[in-house]
């Protein structure tokens, strides 16, 4: 549910990005879609950081790096 919550905040702050055919309100648009692309360039910066901790002994960090990791190669194959 967290991570439901933190998208619906995201994208009211943000605010919507699919093009209407409207040149002003796409115009806004196009700025909306540049601020969440570059938001998720930083968000994914992070994850693909935190992959390295997947050959690390102590469990905590090994689970983090590990879920990070599938998470990148999911999005390498999609």
């Amino acid at each position: 549910m967290k991570g439901v919550d933190l998208f619906e905040i995201v994208m009211k702050l943000n605010g919507p990005v699919q093009p209407t055919g409207e040149s002003n309100e796409d115009h806004r648009r196009l700025g909306n879609i540049q601020t969440l692309t570059e938001l998720i360039d930083r968000l994914l910066f992070e994850v693909n950081n935190a992959t390295m901790e997947a050959d690390q002994p102590e469990a905590s960090m090994k689970a983090i790096g590990v879920h990070a990791k599938e998470f990148m190669e999911a999005i390498k194959d999609a």
